[in-house]
Order: structure tokens, then C-alpha cells, then sequence
């Protein structure tokens, strides 16, 4: 399992180091804008608490603190307005997947019809 990173890109949002264009806060996560966005809305979720990717966090987070994420990603598509067309979420884990912030993130995709789930 990779070792938590301190002083990765999130953790520095997460203690206010950073900004970040906020869309929905809480005790549990952050959802905000993303500053390279991939579709006409694209948004991170991160949980409040130092894991690496979602093997960690499944493995590791409390109950109430994985609760409280999965509820947040859904509010926060609520409060963008995506329930009526539809969007996608997906977690990148580890370097075949992509994931570049070692801290476990879900991106919320919406706002266009998105095709197929996977180029080949």
C-alpha cells in the first residue's frame, strides 16, 4: 500500500493552502471544480482524511466517513444540476488507472452526453 503523501495537491486544498472553486462542503468531503476540466462539468470529491486511492479508503476509513463521501458525491451532482441528463463518476486507482493526486478523489462528469465509457 503507497504511503500518504502530506503535502499532495488535495491535502494542501483540504488545509486551505490552496484554493479551490468550492461546489459542496461538509465534515466528510470537499467537492470542487477541476482546474483542467475533461467536460462542460467536471468536479472532485475528496474525502476528509489522509488516504491514497479507494483500495485504502475502503480498506481503512471509518464507516461514518465513507458514508458521509458516497453521500457527498450525490450532492454534489444534485447541487450542479445533473439528475436530469445524467453523469458519471469514476475513481482512478494507482498508475494503469491514471491517478495523478495521490489522495483518493472522484470526478464527477456531466453536462454533454459523454459516450462510451472507455476508448479503445
Amino acid at each position: 500500500m503507497a504511503i500518504y503523501d502530506k503535502d499532495n495537491l488535495f491535502a494542501k486544498i483540504l488545509r486551505g493552502e490552496i484554493p479551490c472553486n468550492k461546489v459542496y462542503e461538509d465534515d466528510y468531503a470537499l467537492a470542487f471544480h477541476d482546474i483542467n476540466p475533461q467536460a462542460p462539468t467536471h468536479v472532485l470529491v475528496i474525502p476528509k482524511g489522509e488516504y491514497v486511492s479507494w483500495i485504502d479508503f475502503s480498506a481503512n476509513a471509518p464507516a461514518d466517513l465513507m458514508a458521509g463521501f458516497i453521500r457527498a458525491v450525490g450532492v454534489a451532482a444534485r447541487e450542479l444540476g445533473l439528475e436530469k441528463d445524467g453523469y458519471r463518476i469514476l475513481a482512478n486507482t494507482g498508475g494503469d488507472a491514471n491517478q495523478v493526486v495521490p489522495h483518493l478523489h472522484i470526478h464527477i462528469f456531466g453536462g454533454k452526453n459523454l459516450g462510451p465509457m472507455l476508448a479503445s
